[in-house]
């Protein structure tokens, strides 16, 4: 591979083997690529044995060489970041959690109370 050179611990044998025991389809493929690499295919062939492009084999290759074949699988997303701050959050719950005060909210029951409590119930 002529831009990113893959470490040398795995042979194609050892990413054949590796990818038949994979039970995700992408990470196996990801493993036939890298042994194309190893087999010494070109970035091309060998990111046409793994469905890629040039691009995205030489990412899983960093990913690989910094990782080992666990950097592979694919991560889960962690998600946008909270807007509340974790004392805000409890403070909330706090507040849900007690019911609103009828003199100062001027309500008997919070609205839609029942999917607030839900809410908080999984938190």
């Amino acid at each position: 591979m002529a831009g990113v050179e893959l470490r040398g611990d795995y042979s194609s044998g050892d990413f054949r083997a590796l990818a038949r025991k994979s039970r995700d389809a992408k990470p196996a493929r990801r493993l036939m690529a890298l042994a194309g690499v190893a087999d010494g295919l070109s970035r091309t062939e060998a990111a046409a044995v793994g469905l890629m492009d040039r691009q995205t084999l030489r990412d899983w290759v960093h990913r690989f060489n910094e990782q080992g074949p666990e950097g592979l699988i694919d991560r889960k997303p962690t998600g946008p970041k909270p807007k509340l701050t974790a004392e805000q959050r409890a403070t909330l719950k706090e507040i849900v959690t007690a019911g609103p005060d009828r003199v100062i909210d001027g309500v008997l029951i919070w609205p839609r109370s029942s999917r607030l409590a839900l809410m908080w119930s999984t938190m």
